[in-house]
């Protein structure tokens, strides 16, 4: 079982990512073994390290490529949405995750806690995320959404605590009612704009 007949090397590592994202969902990373994802994406082992050096390459790899980027897709369907309303959707939308990439990062967190194979990659793949993150926020900043006097690393840092924490508590362990998560979040977001200007002796004359 090698290489597949008809299939661009593209779309081989296509299929080893896919492979890799279910069958490290379903048997975890500690139980998973590299020959039983080149099964699951029907190719040999020689054919899978042509692409990946090593189990936690193919972890990572697979985060990065089936992850949720929610942020980034709703930012690209609507540039002029803002940023608060972009984290207000996303923060909605965490209490509810589900599905493989949820499992991807937590198998991810756990493994990079013990293997070091997996911390290394790890570290790049949260610190481009929280990067990416800065960067929104620095544009909220700019456009006078976000209080200029926050850190962006620390808010950036804030939202992969929620973000990284909503995969570990599944609806399935801890429910809550939508309208009152959105009521706290929308309280948040609130707390991020700039204060309000004092007002003048001349803007409101006794």
């Amino acid at each position: 079982m090698g290489r597949i007949a008809g299939v661009t090397a593209a779309e081989t590592r296509e299929r080893l990512l896919q492979a890799a994202a279910e069958v490290f969902a379903e048997r975890g990373y500690d139980g998973t073994r590299v020959a039983d994802i080149a099964a699951a994406a029907g190719v040999s082992n020689g054919a899978l390290y042509a692409h990946f050096s090593s189990k936690a390459d193919l972890l990572v790899s697979a985060l990065k490529a089936h992850g949720p980027l929610m942020l980034a897709k709703l930012l690209a369907a609507a540039p002029d949405r803002s940023v608060a309303e972009l984290l207000l959707i996303v923060g909605r939308w965490l209490p509810r995750r589900e599905g493989s990439p949820g499992h991807l990062i937590v198998e991810a967190l756990v493994a990079a806690r013990r293997d070091q194979d997996v911390a290394r990659p790890m570290r790049d793949y949260l610190g481009e995320r929280a990067d990416w993150l800065a960067d929104l926020v620095r544009a909220g900043q700019a456009g006078g959404e976000l209080d200029p006097a926050l850190s962006p690393d620390a808010l950036a840092h804030f939202c992969l605590l929620l973000s990284m924490g909503s995969a570990l508590i599944t609806p399935n362990l801890h429910a809550v009612d939508d309208e009152e998560w959105s009521a706290v979040l929308t309280r948040v977001v609130a707390a991020l704009a700039p204060p309000a200007a004092p007002h003048t002796e001349a803007e409101h004359p006794r």
